[in-house]
């Protein structure tokens, strides 16, 4: 049982767990797939953001929903997101993932529309969170204050808002796939204004089920304090790069039935 390993031990085991799941084939069967899709850097950005806020549920309906809004934003969606017509955003009323509506759609597209328009893009907003520190909470505290900027109390629920402690996994893993340098081609690391080290693990329950078995974290709860436990933890093995074991913690979880 792995979680008798010594610490070195140990982290040569996830570290074959990250060689294993950090490739390219890894897309074929993870949401990153519809950012995957865009060549632009904003295109990428955006469809990145979206297909991250409806990443929970079953994989093959979240990459499927992803694909969808895609084609319901013309696949040009930092096109559709400066330029869409009234009526252009009325027919993503007919878009459903889970609880995530058409109303809660367009007031993303208008939101989006806004940081672009008046603060400069997803990545100026993130990045101007970015206080220097050793974790991204700052950071993911910021977007949510910008992104709220204009009202939307119904759909306040589809962004996590760490100051009340959220483990944000979706933000988390979208941060992941901004900032993170993978020489591998999995995570697309364009923006260079948040280093990787201080990226905290997108937590979920796979990830944290198997880190409490590993005995990488003790605390029940999968919240922003245990995000923050495990991710120190992972630090330890790797201070640059502690969320490319979200490639372990994950793979063990769903495909090894860890």
């Amino acid at each position: 049982m792995p979680a008798t390993l010594s610490k070195s031990d140990l982290k040569d085991f996830l570290d074959e767990k990250v060689e294993k799941y950090n490739q390219p084939h890894f897309i074929q069967t993870d949401p990153i797939q519809v950012p995957k899709q865009f060549t632009g850097k904003e295109d990428i950005e955006i469809a990145g953001f979206l297909a991250a806020t409806i990443a929970w549920g079953n994989r093959a309906a979240i990459i499927k929903n992803g694909l969808r809004l895609m084609a319901l934003l013309d696949n040009q969606p930092h096109d559709f997101v400066l330029n869409a017509s009234e009526k252009e955003l009325n027919r993503l009323q007919k878009f459903v993932h889970r609880t995530f509506n058409g109303d809660d759609c367009i007031y993303f597209i208008r939101s989006l529309r806004n940081i672009y328009n008046t603060h400069g893009g997803l990545q100026t907003v993130f990045e101007s969170g970015y206080q220097k520190e050793e974790t991204v909470k700052s950071t993911l505290a910021h977007f949510h204050s910008v992104f709220f900027e204009t009202e939307g109390e119904r759909t306040r629920k589809h962004i996590s808002n760490v100051s009340k402690g959220a483990s944000a996994k979706r933000l988390n893993m979208y941060l992941r796939w901004m900032c993170r340098n993978d020489r591998s081609g999995v995570d697309f690391g364009l923006w260079g204004g948040i280093p990787q080290s201080a990226l905290m693990l997108p937590l979920d329950v796979h990830t944290g089920n198997v880190g409490r078995k590993l005995g990488l974290l003790q605390r029940r709860s999968n919240d922003w304090k245990a995000v923050a436990e495990i991710t120190t933890t992972l630090r330890e093995f790797d201070p640059n790069d502690p969320i490319k074991y979200d490639f372990a913690l994950f793979g063990l979880g769903v495909f090894e039935k860890f």
